[in-house]
């Protein structure tokens, strides 16, 4: 009870929010979120990293294409917003170019922030090494998504910077839960439909 209350004092920007197997929700269902923003009054706000589409950003977002990273599709971020897009670039440096904000509460060695859309792309092309876009974003109202972890249906992880940019999202769900160890890296062997075994 003890690990299950410090986790849930631990939810702040760059912490991951890992799906357990008992999560059924389709929106939500082995998801791995990165929570962008948090607040006791204001709720917490994040994307998805593992749900790639086949939707090329060049088709929504033409100025952004040459800078995203692959798969440099756009990926849904989550059930809410679907109609919007944010995107998280990484600074390889310690300069910080003009249309990219840290995300708050984040390590500096991190470098990983939003990215204005708005702006051109110009700004940021020759300062950063990664830039990924999400359609939507996964939200939670005060005391929610506590809730939800009470529940047991997240597991509040650290992030790592590569976890953004995942060569292959759809692994990432399992790779964050092996590099655990313990317990939670047997949970990454859960059989995605238990019934079949």
């Amino acid at each position: 009870m003890e690990a299950m209350r410090e986790q849930e004092d631990d939810i702040r920007p760059g912490r991951l929010l890992v799906a357990t197997p008992i999560l059924a929700d389709p929106n939500f269902r082995r998801s791995v979120v990165l929570v962008v923003d948090h607040g006791p009054e204001e709720g917490t706000l994040g994307v998805v990293l593992n749900r790639p589409t086949e939707v090329a950003v060049g088709q929504i977002l033409p100025p952004w294409a040459g800078l995203a990273s692959g798969p440099d599709v756009v990926f849904q971020g989550g059930p809410v917003g679907m109609d919007s897009a944010l995107a998280l670039a990484r600074l390889p440096g310690t300069d910080e170019p003009l249309g990219w904000r840290a995300l708050d509460g984040v390590p500096a060695v991190a470098r990983i922030g939003l990215v204005d859309l708005d702006g051109p792309p110009s700004l940021l092309a020759d300062g950063i090494d990664g830039l990924r876009v999400f359609a939507g974003y996964a939200g939670w109202g005060p005391g929610q998504l506590r809730s939800e972890i009470a529940e047991g249906s997240w597991y509040v992880l650290t992030a790592e910077p590569g976890d953004v940019f995942a060569e292959a999202p759809g692994e990432l769900w399992k790779a964050v839960l092996r590099r655990q160890g313990g317990d939670l890296a047997f949970v990454a062997t859960y059989p995605e439909d238990p019934s079949l075994n």
